[in-house]
């Protein structure tokens, strides 16, 4: 079964000025992607606004995307949803469709105990084929329910599918846990700025929402670690965590938008109620990219 590893890119969703999913701009952004090294996608998931799009426009998105990767690069969909049986159809769908794999976050909103996330979980990925890479996503920040290194093991027990974890909070104590599950246990860090650290702990790559706009240093990251240049690795981690803050770590995606649009990639708006930033903000970013641009670019052509 395919994992997920080096720099999986968590792909923004392009909307049309009407506020439709605009197909060609994801086909657009996929080609972006694989053209700067993106070694894995993942669309659907936070970074694309998954709860603001409908289950057939998430179809259509995940189409899109495993189309134009065409194999070039491994492609996992996002398919938590806010109904179970959304999810296991959205999972469903991936696999028929042809994606390498699906990642599924826990439950929003209501508290669920470890038995009922355990039941989610085990439901959700004995829905598609036993073959079938599944990825757990723990975001408890947002979600509000938490993944403990034990109930996966549990989950793992039930599923053997369950091949991975994608943890997007910055505790290394739980991320260590998870490494320490073992037995080809897959734990990828949602963390851009922890990147080089969780590589070293045992991670097997990032999720960035900030290499949707920049993959760049993301990509170069993890060739310097892969070939055992720790000193280059660490100069770019600084790189990656400096265009991680000026994007402001993804807490608004309109941040990644403006950026794609400066670099001539223009994707829409967000969809409401999220809102795009101010003229100004995006003045104010633009200087900033220009000189990070400037710095990163000269020394790693």
């Amino acid at each position: 079964m395919k994992k997920l590893y080096g720099l999986t890119t968590a792909m923004i969703t392009a909307f049309r000025s009407d506020g439709s999913v605009d197909i060609p701009k994801m086909k657009e952004l996929t080609r972006f992607q694989i053209e700067r090294g993106a070694h894995c996608l993942y669309p659907c998931g936070t970074t694309g606004e998954m709860y603001l799009l409908s289950e057939e426009e998430r179809k259509s998105v995940a189409e899109a995307v495993v189309e134009e990767a065409a194999s070039r690069a491994t492609v996992f969909i996002h398919v938590g949803a806010m109904h179970q049986d959304e999810t296991i159809r959205l999972a469903q769908h991936a696999e028929k469709i042809g994606a390498d794999g699906v990642g599924v976050v826990t439950p929003s909103y209501f508290h669920l105990s470890d038995r009922e996330l355990i039941a989610y979980f085990v439901m959700v990925a004995k829905s598609v084929s036993p073959d079938f890479p599944v990825y757990l996503y723990n975001i408890p920040q947002c979600a509000g329910n938490d993944l403990k290194a034990d109930v996966i093991a549990e989950i793992r027990k039930q599923a053997t599918n369950v091949i991975g974890v994608k943890y997007s909070f910055a505790d290394f104590v739980r991320t260590n846990e998870y490494v320490a599950l073992g037995n080809g246990f897959s734990v990828v860090i949602g963390a851009d700025i922890l990147f080089l650290p969780g590589l070293a702990m045992g991670c097997t790559g990032t999720v960035s929402g900030v290499a949707s706009a920049y993959p760049e240093p993301f990509v170069a990251i993890y060739k310097a670690f892969q070939e055992g240049d720790i000193e280059k690795a660490r100069e770019l981690q600084a790189f990656g965590i400096e265009i991680a803050n000026i994007l402001k770590n993804g807490s608004n995606m309109s941040y990644f938008k403006t950026a794609l649009a400066h670099r001539g990639l223009p994707a829409g708006s967000m969809r409401a109620p999220l809102l795009d930033i101010t003229e100004e903000e995006k003045k104010n970013l633009i200087v900033q990219l220009e000189d990070w641009e400037r710095r990163f670019f000269k020394k790693n052509r």
